[in-house]
């Protein structure tokens, strides 16, 4: 029996003291913050019928699906397709935008922003992180299923199920950490049926910088 809904829930905050674009670099794990933003997005959940877990194989991804795991008794299975994209300026401390033009070693990167030219397609993106919500879906026990991803993966999501340009300003996505974004099957396609920010009353003390 197919599930009911899906979640793609984002991690929480990460420690970067560096402030570097930390993408798919490994050993970037939770901050203390970021624990109990991920602890805040499960319990946000508590009751409901959750029947699979998933998580990117990314550190900050695996403890943000660990108080899921312990809450509902599931085990985590790392799902390679919901990683955060590659980035051509991962390591480096770095902010779109205007800057970029102070930047001339860079301006072959930045040259198409709607592929974009500096990372993994937003098509790839797009195609990979529906493949695994739909094989998540299929293979389901009935009940909800939780996955745990990244900004950009789940910010690609839900501009395509509402069919909007994949292309956008990565300093306006609506995805805020610890945020669960929910799709429904209707038909042959998902759509998207809520929005929380669980983790709403720690933001203001948090920082969100690193993701590509």
């Amino acid at each position: 029996m197919p599930a009911d809904l899906i979640h793609l829930v984002r991690h929480g905050e990460v420690f970067n003291p560096q402030g570097i674009l930390y993408g798919r670099i490994p050993g970037y794990h939770l901050s203390e913050l970021g624990v109990k933003m991920a602890a805040s997005a499960a319990a946000s959940l508590a009751g409901r019928d959750i029947t699979a877990l998933y998580a990117s194989p990314l550190q900050r991804a695996q403890e943000s699906a660990a108080p899921w795991a312990a809450d509902f008794g599931l085990p985590i299975v790392t799902e390679d397709r919901i990683i955060e994209p590659w980035n051509k300026f991962e390591g480096k401390k770095f902010e779109f935008g205007p800057g970029v033009l102070l930047r001339p070693r860079v301006w072959p990167w930045v040259v198409n922003p709607t592929k974009p030219s500096w990372g993994e397609p937003f098509v790839s993106v797009e195609a990979r992180m529906l493949a695994a919500v739909g094989d998540a879906w299929s293979k389901a026990d009935g009940g909800e299923v939780v996955m745990v991803s990244h900004q950009m993966p789940i910010v690609m999501v839900a501009r395509s199920v509402k069919n909007m340009k994949l292309y956008h300003d990565p300093r306006k996505r609506r995805c805020n950490l610890s945020s669960i974004t929910t799709l429904k099957r209707e038909g042959d396609r998902f759509v998207e049926v809520n929005y929380q920010d669980p983790a709403k009353d720690l933001l203001a003390a948090s920082v969100d910088f690193g993701a590509v």
